[in-house]
């Protein structure tokens, strides 16, 4: 096959919006230049993405049949449709009960790779019929580089928190590490059946090393030594679709209650707290982050999403608060634009969760960031940044628990905003230098390029393999 020739390229992804869209971004990606794309996805759930199929004469949604599993709402396709963790596994095994219809499409159709993640029998069955398959995650390389690699020697080992609180051999940074109750919520994952009696990291791990390559939204720009740890450890080519430096503008305008009030403060002098869908503090944490925003003295608009068993955002807020920070400062419990929001010239701070379409948004903005990671790969994406390549801070929290005081959120969004303070004089630096290269339109093209010409190699040296057979 010519490395010009259109490919055909089947996608997968775990029933999750958190993989939905992004698999539907490199779908797009690949589109735009020229490729054909089969998107797999629950028939319900079509509708909810059709808007961002920006290339639909090449990108084609194939309704997926998801059978029913005791325990499941009826109907229920997505994680967006259930509750709890008990019952994502249970999505899972409805997903891995589609498995003949899969087997039926590769059967009729035959494209020339299968994009997969959470379905570890992918990789069988596509080599079945002369099919390669391709890992590709959602989640950081870091986190695959210290969490999943072959010297951690996954295969029936009993994990410990101690075994997670070590990195594993030849990890190519001193710097990032996991405090003991992230390594607990590691460990605790190890021992977790996820979907049809399967262990979650079995489940991860079998679908890395069957796959023929594993590919990541990612640069080496920001994750260059933990790619080439993976490479060395699955012995497979990794494959990078680069950036996103230059994220589509909003069609729309931001809200006109939220224009007019950021509209009131200098620029770059408010702080923009958010911490995405799933991301939900206890009511003493909530309190104490918004406390420390109003320790700092500047103004601050927090979107946050009310603790369990409470109705509102306002019934959490400590006594006197609102009445203390009116004027500079708003906490709001429902949906905004973030895009939009970012874009507003008077932010100049991101107080964030970690998750990676809000850094994705956040990197090529003008705002300074601080960390505050809620769960799994969000801890490594925060190390990354803030300990290795030193763009933004991590909020400090207690070892044993995570728990954060008021003193340390005011003092990681001083480091940054504060123009006197000189390890935020660096951080600042650093953060500017990346950005420039993030919004290099040249080198985001460039890694799609080099993301396709390693698609064509992969189909030559199949080839060729069969030829020496």
């Amino acid at each position: 096959m010519a490395a010009t020739s259109s490919l055909h390229i089947a996608m997968y992804p775990w029933f999750a919006f958190g993989h939905l869209i992004p698999y539907l971004q490199i779908a797009n990606k690949l589109a735009k230049k020229g490729h054909r794309i089969s998107f797999l996805i629950p028939s319900n759930t079509q509708p909810k993405l059709q808007p961002f199929n920006h290339f639909p004469n090449l990108i084609t949604f194939l309704p997926i049949i998801v059978p029913h599993v005791n325990g499941l709402p009826q109907g229920a396709e997505t994680t967006a449709d259930v509750s709890n963790l008990q019952q994502f596994s249970l999505i899972m095994t409805a997903m891995d009960l589609t498995q003949p219809q899969i087997e039926s499409f590769l059967q009729h159709v035959k494209p020339h790779f299968f994009f997969f993640d959470f379905t570890y029998w992918m990789p069988k069955l596509a080599s079945q019929f002369g099919i390669k398959s391709i890992y590709h995650s959602v989640i950081s390389a870091t986190t695959f580089a210290y969490v999943y690699p072959p010297s951690r020697q996954l295969c029936g080992h009993d994990f410990t928190v101690d075994d997670f609180m070590k990195p594993p051999l030849g990890f190519p940074s001193s710097v990032i590490k996991l405090h003991s109750h992230e390594a607990k919520f590691y460990a605790s994952m190890s021992h977790m059946k996820f979907g049809s009696d399967v262990l979650f990291f079995h489940r991860h791990f079998t679908g890395l090393c069957e796959s023929d390559a594993i590919a990541f939204k990612s640069s080496r720009e920001i994750e260059g030594p933990f790619i080439d740890y993976l490479e060395t450890e699955f012995k497979k080519p990794v494959l990078l679709s680069g950036p996103d430096g230059n994220i589509q503008e909003p069609t729309t305008t931001l809200e006109q209650r939220w224009a007019e009030c950021l509209s009131e403060f200098k620029a770059g002098s408010v702080i923009y707290c958010a911490f995405g869908s799933e991301c939900t503090l206890t009511k003493d944490q909530l309190q104490e982050l918004v406390l420390g925003f109003e320790l700092t003295n500047l103004p601050f608009f927090a979107v946050l999403k009310p603790p369990h068993g409470m109705d509102t955002i306002n019934a959490a807020l400590p006594e006197g608060f609102e009445q203390r920070i009116q004027g500079r400062g708003v906490v709001y419990g429902g949906w905004v634009q973030q895009q939009h929001i970012l874009e507003h010239p008077s932010i100049g701070c991101f107080v964030t969760h970690c998750g990676a379409g809000s850094l994705s948004e956040a990197l090529v903005k003008k705002c300074q960031l601080v960390f505050l990671p809620h769960i799994g790969d969000h801890f490594f994406r925060a190390r990354t940044l803030s300990s290795c390549l030193k763009v933004g801070v991590e909020v400090e929290r207690r070892q044993e628990d995570g728990v954060f005081n008021k003193e340390s959120v005011c003092k990681a969004v001083k480091t940054v905003m504060d123009e006197e303070n000189e390890s935020g004089k660096e951080i600042r630096a650093n953060l500017a230098k990346l950005r420039e290269l993030l919004v290099d339109k040249d080198l985001e093209e460039s890694y799609i390029n080099n993301f396709i010409h390693k698609l064509h190699c992969l189909i030559v040296s199949n080839k060729e393999t069969k030829k020496t057979l």
